[in-house]
């Protein structure tokens, strides 16, 4: 059961996500975002190789929360004063920041394997996410990344979109004595019951809540600026998340074994490659966390900034909704839901504008060089590909919303293989992005169908960088039932 205190925090949370995101006059941001450090080498360049530059930001803390408050705006400043490859203080330690299509392909595509997954997320949130697919590396993660693909097939695909349909039109038509909801919470509750019920066979209630909860905790934890499980800190919180997740999906593992449920956990559990390659209990349990958090958390943040681009932009509110309604009252299947093609150019865009997953971790196992810069062994490196998103050699008027530009005219995001990467790239890109494409599409059509939606025209969403993008102030909606 959720405690008092945990209801008020909650209230809280909804209104303002984090102490980094509390409003602040604008001249105070301007000054905190403008502020400028010593340059400084990050080491010793041999010779025919440049060295890296960068900054260490604020004493101990870095950039820490330079990155929290300001994200997307952060990292464009920092790719504008340094290029594609810098570095900086962060969390305690050093940091190179690669940006840009040409860096980031460098890294994600790793031909001599000189950038490590496994060892680069390992230091944000291996104690939270241990062993999911993301934090495996070369061969180990081929073989795992082998086997899961059983789990995601266009047959399996149609298989869950069959099992979320219901539960997103119940969901949706129960806001509609919501005028003025805070969308983003609304969502959240809804795609965890399709993450409930979809990867997990299991309805809402007390246990879904307790579950949710736990996830909440394991994914704010891996950004703690206190790195140790002190009482009432996020990290202590993240610990007892992954506890309460291992206990579940361990307690249900067997029953799972033994079912043909068509639920992602018993998918996991009979998933065999060609030549009998499955996954041990163990696996199960940890793909299983990680996967949850990855559809639950990105999927939720992918759909409210389709919301928002829509209630900014009316035109395509309405050019999106009369394609949904032309599919009639039928849930619609993988092939109606590609069928809708206005609603897939405002999802590329909003994912252009605001990717769920803004970074990528890694760690250089071997000296290696980007772009002609020297990169020691041992080094933590963030891969930013957003920045990507805005480079104007890729993009034409970058920071305006314009869908067309994914039509098939003008397809923008081809102008390099690196410009568009939402769902990462190279071996380590998101296996679920199909999974996650059809979930949003499926939700907007049902919200599309049922309802119009505004904000103010002088609001601005404000996106907190704590953990995840996420709206700091939940994003207030007006509702209107068509």
């Amino acid at each position: 059961m959720t405690s008092a205190l945990e209801k008020v925090t909650g209230a809280v949370r909804q209104r303002v996500s984090s102490l980094t995101s509390v409003p602040l006059p604008r001249s105070v941001d301007e000054r905190w975002l403008g502020a400028t450090w010593p340059v400084r080498e990050l080491a010793p360049a041999p010779p025919g190789l440049k060295p890296v530059l960068g900054d260490d930001g604020a004493p101990v803390l870095g950039h820490t929360l330079d990155f929290m408050r300001f994200g997307t705006d952060f990292t464009l400043k920092r790719y504008e004063t340094y290029g594609p490859v810098s570095w900086m203080g962060v969390f305690g330690r050093r940091m190179v920041v690669l940006s840009g299509p040409e860096a980031t392909q460098i890294a994600l595509v790793n031909k001599d394997k000189a950038f490590s997954s496994q060892d680069g997320w390992k230091f944000f949130i291996e104690r939270f996410f241990d062993r999911g697919l993301m934090l495996l590396d070369f061969g180990e993660h081929h073989l795992h990344r082998r086997i899961m693909q059983a789990a995601f097939t266009r047959d399996r695909l149609a298989g869950y979109l069959g099992q979320m349909g219901p539960t997103l039109r119940e969901g949706v038509a129960a806001w509609s004595d919501r005028a003025n909801p805070r969308i983003y919470w609304s969502l959240k509750q809804l795609t965890l019951d399709v993450a409930t019920r979809v990867f997990m066979g299991m309805r809402s209630g007390d246990d879904a809540d307790a579950i949710n909860r736990a996830f909440v905790k394991a994914v704010r934890a891996g950004t703690a600026v206190i790195r140790f499980p002190v009482p009432g800190g996020r990290w202590a919180a993240g610990l007892q998340g992954r506890k309460v997740l291992e206990s579940y999906f361990r307690a249900n593992l067997p029953s799972k074994r033994s079912s043909d449920g068509e639920d992602l956990f018993s998918a996991l559990c009979s998933a065999t490659t060609d030549d009998g390659e499955r996954f041990t209990d163990t696996d199960v349990v940890n793909h299983m966390i990680f996967l949850m958090m990855a559809a639950h958390e990105t999927a939720t943040i992918a759909a409210t900034s389709v919301v928002y681009n829509l209630a900014k932009n009316p035109e395509w509110q309405e050019r999106a909704r009369q394609e949904s309604l032309a599919l009639g009252d039928e849930m619609p299947d993988i092939d109606a839901l590609e069928s809708l093609t206005a609603l897939d150019l405002v999802l590329k865009e909003s994912l252009r504008l605001n990717a769920p997953s803004p970074s990528s971790a890694r760690m250089t196992v071997k000296d290696t060089e980007v772009l002609g810069h020297f990169i020691p062994a041992g080094t933590l490196v963030n891969v930013t590909p957003t920045v990507n998103h805005f480079v104007p050699e890729c993009w034409t008027d970058p920071m305006r919303f314009d869908p067309e530009r994914f039509n098939e005219q003008r397809r923008e995001d081809k102008s390099h293989r690196y410009a568009w990467l939402p769902f990462g790239g190279g071996a380590h890109k998101c296996i679920g992005l199909h999974f996650a494409t059809f979930e949003v599409k499926a939700l907007l059509h049902e919200m599309l169908r049922a309802y119009r939606w505004t904000v103010p025209p002088v609001y601005k969403a404000r996106w907190d960088y704590t953990s995840l993008p996420i709206p700091a102030d939940g994003m207030p909606i007006r509702l209107e039932r068509r």
